[in-house]
């Protein structure tokens, strides 16, 4: 359930972040009203993700991932320059983020649970 809830996280935060472009800096009504209700939205998703995943992976996940998915949008829907180092770096993130997750299931297999709180205790 929490990759559900982390998935959820993220295309809300894409979507917000692809509202705020449409959104003009503020001057459209509909894309500001749905920046404020995706975000919202995920940062929702984001909240209950935490009760599962631990916040380091959780969160670069969430921010490695928006960022892989802002940048192919940008590209191919609002015709951003596209350079080799852009997809170098994009391909870096996606390393990054596919390497936290490794790390954090060796992590949960070696303990039982990857996030340690007060009442997990």
């Amino acid at each position: 359930m929490q990759w559900i809830y982390l998935s959820l996280a993220i295309i809300f935060e894409v979507l917000g972040t692809v509202s705020m472009k449409l959104s003009n800096g503020f001057t459209k009504l509909v894309p500001s009203i749905l920046l404020l209700l995706f975000y919202i939205g995920s940062l929702c998703f984001l909240t209950l993700t935490l009760k599962y995943i631990s916040v380091s992976i959780a969160y670069a996940v969430w921010s490695g991932m928006g960022i892989v998915l802002i940048s192919v949008i940008g590209i191919f829907f609002f015709h951003e320059q596209f350079s080799v180092i852009k997809a170098a770096s994009v391909l870096l993130i996606i390393i990054g983020v596919v390497s936290l997750n490794f790390i954090s299931e060796s992590e949960t297999s070696s303990n039982g649970s990857s996030v340690h709180t007060d009442r997990n205790r």
